[in-house]
């Protein structure tokens, strides 16, 4: 199994995660000089972007759709959850990192760190109301589903919102979501990544 990702890139990071998680033996390939940009790997991604995870005669692309293989391939109930409602809970926090994340946390990221030019107010005021959402969602349960078990949902959701002091937010008001932070960064196969904020090391 090979996973071609940027050690930068949070959409990346969530793959690595599950990978990690789910104990699943994996090849890191930077693509490097601009490779990601040419024919072969547009053979494998149109988009030119990562990630990229390729299982024997698999080839998955985008983030959201690679942890679904994963989970649904490897992970078994505790990641896949078989129970129609449960799924498509999964769905619509996937929905949300493709979206509110993408958008909030990691577009500030982007103008930030890496300096592309955004509407800062526009994304700021999408992140602070996703920041008290997911607050405010995580004030009576552990993770993002119902239950004692995480998710794919919770891995799609986290590195951007984990990234998100990069992006100048501050996350220390957000008491239960910081909590739901710790507990990630607590399970068992967790992999860091530069930038992650960690909240225990702030405590």
């Amino acid at each position: 199994m090979k996973l071609y990702y940027f050690p930068a890139s949070g959409n990346a990071h969530k793959v690595r995660l599950l990978l990690s998680m789910l104990q699943l033996p994996h090849e890191l390939v930077v693509p490097t000089d601009g490779a990601h940009k040419q024919a072969e790997f547009l053979a494998m991604n149109p988009f030119g972007q990562v990630p990229v995870l390729v299982d024997g005669d698999v080839v998955v692309r985008d983030s959201q759709a690679i942890l679904v293989y994963l989970a649904a391939r490897y992970g078994g109930p505790a990641w896949w959850p078989q129970d129609a409602a449960r799924l498509g809970a999964v769905q619509a926090w996937l929905s949300t990192a493709a979206n509110e994340v993408a958008h909030g946390p990691a577009l500030l990221r982007m103008h930030r760190k890496f300096g592309r030019t955004i509407d800062v107010e526009a994304a700021t005021q999408r992140s602070l109301s996703l920041l008290q959402l997911l607050d405010t969602h995580l004030r009576d349960q552990p993770w993002l589903l119902a239950g004692d078990q995480p998710s794919i949902a919770d891995l799609a959701i986290y590195p951007y919102i984990a990234l998100a002091p990069e992006g100048g937010l501050d996350l220390t008001p957000f008491v239960h979501l910081t909590g739901w932070i710790a507990r990630l960064q607590s399970l068992p196969g967790h992999v860091d990544m530069p930038g992650l904020w960690h909240p225990l090391d702030k405590a």
